[in-house]
């Protein structure tokens, strides 16, 4: 298959592409229609619409799944109108069917499409009726072609006949739904299947095979056109603002997307504006999940003696967790403090050493935390201090508890999403956790995993006899 090359330079052309060839292309006429109800499109806008809507020498689509992928408030919903307006209006479509995983959404796509018609004298006047109850919306044309807007669900879609059916918010669109609605294009003499989306996650599973298909550049049938960084890019990067967010400079600035690096979490921002997926879990995830969520009991607390673990991210957050004996030979883990910045440590882990008088509190030296040494020195809190070999120890020790499920918490989201997010990265013959190819912050895990380790230590060593007297 060959891959077609947009038919003008683009400022920020999709990083991610693959359309099939094409020998002529109605996209063109779907700008123009979109233009007379007021829909001025992007350069952008209008290269999906020219390779989206290619046809072969016999009249047919040359694509009949199209998947546009861009971040969030660029404008991928304009093309959806204007790719609706065609349908009605100039394709001679019979039904076009437009989901989104919540009802809400649908609505507001309606809500747009509507006052476009609206707008129009020319398209005004050939509506013989607007469906507004709520579950009905849709625009039906004199000539019985109809527009209708409904949530997904396994059963959205069936009893239809679609030539066109739109999946908005694909990154949430389930097997079942896909297999409800797939069927409604079958007997039609030239349909189309439309993915809508921002960047996928973990759980992306059907638009995430469309775009390995993409990727793979093997499916004759397939267009599709994703906006997006280099995985490489940093954060910070405004070319790689630029690349992913074909609008920058018309309807997002560079202002807010500043604002929004400031405001969001560090994960979300990758994904919500840079435009990069969630990496799915793999061979080298450092933890297995089903275990991990099998792990949970909201009941379950640590008994004395306890441990603590601290860790800081390389973006600055700090994570305090607590390790300590559940019953039954399971090990309570816990996150009881997890905050941006490191100011605030060293104080709240001299309050916790003076609530629990600890068996240990330990950090990793050789880590971002190492730098909280003078502070929680001049706290008068003694730190166990670990590196290198320990810390991999410490590592693969607290996996082994999580595949073994001798390990206990209380399903906290900033742990949870820790667990989902570390990857193995080697020292020497063992590893440890880091986070490659994610901006989740694994602090909390780090933080656990070493109180789980110092916890282990401690309960090997022969019991200290204190006089609680003398300790006041």
């Amino acid at each position: 298959m060959t891959k077609s090359q947009p038919s003008a330079l683009l400022d920020a052309p999709p990083r991610v592409s693959s359309c099939p060839t094409y020998t002529t292309s109605a996209g063109r006429e779907a700008v123009e229609l979109a233009a007379s109800a007021g829909l001025t499109l992007d350069p952008w806008q209008q290269l999906a619409l020219e390779h989206s809507l290619g046809e072969r020498s016999d009249g047919k689509w040359a694509a009949f799944e199209v998947g546009i992928v861009c971040p969030r408030q660029n404008g991928k919903g304009a093309i959806l109108e204007a790719r609706e307006l065609a349908g009605l209006f100039l394709l001679g479509e019979q039904l076009i069917l437009h989901s989104a995983h919540e009802f809400k959404t649908a609505q507001e796509a309606f809500r747009r499409v509507l006052m476009l018609v609206e707008a129009s004298d020319d398209l005004r006047k050939r509506v013989a009726k607007v469906r507004t109850s709520h579950g009905e919306e849709g625009i039906e044309l004199n000539g019985g072609a109809r527009l209708r807007f409904v949530a997904r669900s396994t059963g959205s879609g069936r009893g239809f006949s679609g030539d066109c059916v739109i999946l908005d918010e694909a990154y949430r669109l389930p097997a079942e739904s896909l297999g409800a609605l797939m069927p409604t294009l079958s007997a039609r003499p030239n349909p189309q299947l439309w993915y809508a989306s921002s960047a996928g996650h973990v759980d992306s599973l059907v638009l995430r095979g469309v775009r390995d298909r993409a990727i793979a550049g093997e499916d004759p049938s397939l267009c599709y056109l994703e906006w997006s960084a280099d995985p490489s890019a940093e954060l910070t990067d405004r070319d790689a603002w630029r690349q992913a967010n074909p609008a920058m400079g018309l309807r997002i600035s560079e202002e807010h997307v500043a604002r929004e690096l400031s405001a969001m979490p560090k994960a979300e921002f990758a994904r919500e504006r840079l435009g990069l997926w969630d990496e799915p879990a793999g061979v080298d995830q450092a933890l297995d999940q089903t275990a991990w969520l099998a792990c949970a009991d909201p009941r379950s607390t640590p008994a004395d003696p306890v441990c603590f673990g601290i860790d800081v991210s390389p973006d600055g957050a700090a994570s305090i967790a607590v390790a300590g004996s559940c019953g039954e030979g399971l090990t309570h883990v816990e996150v009881v403090e997890h905050r941006s910045g490191t100011s605030w440590v060293a104080a709240r882990v001299a309050e916790l050493v003076r609530q629990w008088r600890p068996a240990a509190v330990v950090l990793d030296v050789g880590s971002s935390a190492g730098a909280l040494l003078p502070e929680l020195e001049k706290a008068q809190v003694e730190t166990a201090k670990i590196a290198g070999r320990e810390l991999a120890q410490a590592c693969v020790a607290f996996a082994a508890l999580v595949a073994e499920q001798r390990v206990r918490h209380i399903e906290q989201p900033e742990l949870s999403a820790a667990v989902g997010a570390a990857r193995r990265r080697r020292l020497g013959e063992l590893w440890a956790f880091g986070r490659r190819g994610s901006f989740t912050d694994i602090s909390p895990l780090v933080a656990a995993a070493l109180a789980a380790w110092a916890h282990a230590q401690a309960e090997e060593r022969p019991p200290q006899i204190i006089d609680v007297w003398e300790s006041e």
